[in-house]
């Protein structure tokens, strides 16, 4: 069983049946072969339909991470051979141990197709020239978001990171027209053109088509409108996922810029109260925490898997582009989640309120030195280039307090202070841990 074309445009009544047969083939295959699940489940059977899942217990990254060291390399998911195993990927790490991904061909060829539904959907066909620059060392970002962009026909360059001056050479010489990359990384792109092609604009690269992933960040408008405004380039948020489930498996679309999801055929989605572990339902207004199903995964196939993302649900009917699946924001990760006297707050929403200051580059990190509770969120901003700081910190703790509701502590640092990477960017750093 492989997927379903055109899936991601097709009415949940006509999935219906191919959703209950991949569960039933899938059920059979995990509590058959993966000794963690049946361990976690304590022998019992899991639940013939997808309705009834919430029987079964929650399963987390942590309990991998544990799996894999007393198992290694794959862990006692693994419910295949290891010989139907391949490709190697491993997680970034950015969320702790970096976790070994095992793909069969069936698996890989699939993640391939799913993240091709996104990556057209953010507007990239076969007329793009697109270069791809995500770490290709063993992360799911290189090779198998490469293949993603291979499937909606486009032209791939496969960059990687690093050689950043090549990068630039090589985006003029080839006509590339888009760039797949973190949303973070054009930053070291404009660094690098100040100071090593004088005279040269980021805009004169000729970009314009950005597709991000793989940190937040593209949701907030202020970003889009930098991006066109340095670069001339739409921006899209063309890649969300969870490396442990599917690399790419929810994007944008030019009609909407809330995420799509696109996965029906091959996952089961849930959203789950990440205080009480109480199923939320997937409606408009919504917010939990995102639990995931493989209906198809021979490797290591997941079961109420705890992504750790939370999900604000934008829209349940079929957008305008046609796309049938629900539409969402990703509020923010639990595990970056900073309460400050009873409000919750993420990266994401101090990045809004970042943004909207054209003194501030943008790069900004939330330095928790002491463990909870906290009544002030402490926010180093680093100044744009040539800003007056005069009444500047001032001015964004009262932005945060207004549109947030949170006391801040602002240190502002000098511009450069911050580094750029070409990888995840940590945005809260808890130096006590």
């Amino acid at each position: 069983m492989m997927t379903v074309p055109g899936a991601e445009r097709a009415p949940a009544d006509e999935l219906a049946d191919h959703r209950a047969a991949a569960w039933a083939a899938q059920r059979a295959h995990v509590a058959e072969n993966s000794v963690f699940y049946r361990t976690l489940w304590l022998d019992q059977a899991p639940p013939e339909r997808l309705e009834d899942l919430p029987d079964l217990p929650l399963s987390d990254k942590s309990q991998l991470r544990v799996a894999q060291a007393a198992h290694p390399p794959f862990g006692n998911y693994l419910a295949a051979p290891v010989a139907d195993a391949v490709r190697l990927h491993r997680t970034s790490g950015t969320t702790g141990q970096a976790m070994n991904l095992a793909l069969s061909a069936r698996d890989a060829r699939i993640t391939a197709a799913v993240g091709g539904r996104c990556q057209a959907s953010a507007g990239l066909g076969p007329s793009h020239r697109v270069v791809h620059c995500l770490n290709y060392r063993m992360w799911m970002g290189g090779l198998s978001d490469h293949m993603t962009l291979e499937e909606t026909g486009a032209l791939v360059v496969p960059f990687g990171v690093g050689e950043t001056d090549l990068l630039v050479r090589t985006i003029r010489e080839v006509g590339i027209d888009a760039i797949s990359c973190t949303p973070s990384y054009p930053a070291v792109l404009e660094r690098v053109i100040a100071e090593r092609f004088p005279g040269i604009h980021p805009r004169d690269l000729g970009l314009k088509l950005g597709l991000f992933g793989g940190e937040p960040g593209v949701d907030d408008p202020a970003f889009r409108a930098r991006m066109m405004e340095t670069w001339g380039m739409q921006a899209r948020n063309a890649n969300y996922g969870v490396s442990d489930v599917f690399c790419n498996f929810a994007a944008e679309c030019p009609h909407d810029t809330a995420l799509h999801f696109m996965g029906m055929d091959v996952m089961h989605p849930e959203l789950i109260d990440p205080d009480s572990d109480d199923v939320v339902p997937i409606a408009p207004g919504r917010r939990g925490e995102l639990v995931l199903t493989h209906l198809i995964r021979d490797c290591q196939p997941l079961v109420r898997f705890r992504t750790g993302d939370i999900l604000e649900i934008v829209a349940t009917e079929p957008c305008a582009c046609g796309v049938t699946g629900f539409r969402f924001r990703v509020v923010g990760r639990s595990d970056d989640m900073v309460v400050v006297r009873g409000l919750n707050m993420f990266p994401s929403m101090v990045a809004a309120v970042v943004n909207s200051f054209a003194a501030l580059s943008g790069e900004y990190r939330i330095r928790l030195d002491t463990p909870p509770p906290y009544d002030r969120l402490p926010i180093e901003a680093e100044l744009a280039e040539g800003a007056q700081t005069d009444g500047l910190a001032e001015a964004l703790a009262r932005e945060i307090k207004a549109r947030l509701g949170a006391t801040a502590e602002v240190v502002l640092l000098p511009h450069g202070t911050l580094p750029r990477t070409e990888g995840k960017t940590k945005r809260v750093i808890r130096g006590y841990e």
